[in-house]
């Protein structure tokens, strides 16, 4: 494969090259961030609540964590689907075997896909972890005795760190469906 002289590529396709670029790193660096972090959150939060735990707990708690993981699953296929970005970026360089435009904007439009997905399987992570805090906060007891009984009722610093790692989750999708559209925005132009 020869590399084109960017030179002789049209202004349009070089804007192209460098909004992919761009974007794609922008994309891929910040999510990585944002997974990273929610990622050891999510895992010391699963760590800690499967050691501390004896056997009481809040079923609401297991479905809200594993749609935060389902939605952190989401941020790293995002994640890759940003690097693609950057390879579509290279490719249109290339004098042979270019994608075309139609295949350029169906690339955006599934990482669109793949970020709102991911969004709403996060959001609705959220709400049932938020669920959960709200009916822990509740029905805490109102007085200073607390009981081992008690104990899984009150809300816990480890449930903070898990809205926390969904709130990274969802604003790592954000950013990636910011990318994404913005994309769409300059090539559909």
């Amino acid at each position: 494969m020869a590399k084109e002289d960017d030179s002789s590529l049209s202004t349009n396709v070089l804007k192209i090259v460098r909004a992919l670029k761009i974007a794609g790193w922008i994309g891929f660096w910040a999510q990585s961030v944002l997974a990273v972090i929610s990622t050891l959150i999510l895992l010391f939060a699963i760590v800690t609540r499967n050691a501390g735990n004896s056997g009481q707990s809040n079923p609401g708690t297991g479905v809200g964590l594993f749609l935060a993981f389902l939605g952190l699953v989401a941020v790293y296929v995002s994640i890759f689907w940003s690097y693609r970005y950057i390879l579509l970026a290279k490719k249109l360089r290339l004098s042979d075997n270019r994608p075309t435009r139609a295949d350029t904007i169906k690339q955006l439009k599934i990482g669109i896909i793949i970020g709102f997905v991911g969004m709403f399987v996060t959001l609705l992570g959220a709400e049932a972890i938020v669920g959960v805090l709200v009916a822990k906060s509740l029905s805490q007891p109102q007085t200073a005795f607390v009981n081992a009984e008690s104990f899984n009722r009150l809300v816990q610093p480890i449930d903070i760190f898990v809205v926390q790692a969904n709130t990274n989750t969802i604003l790592a999708h954000f950013l990636g469906l910011v990318t994404s559209v913005w994309l769409l925005d300059r090539i559909s132009k």
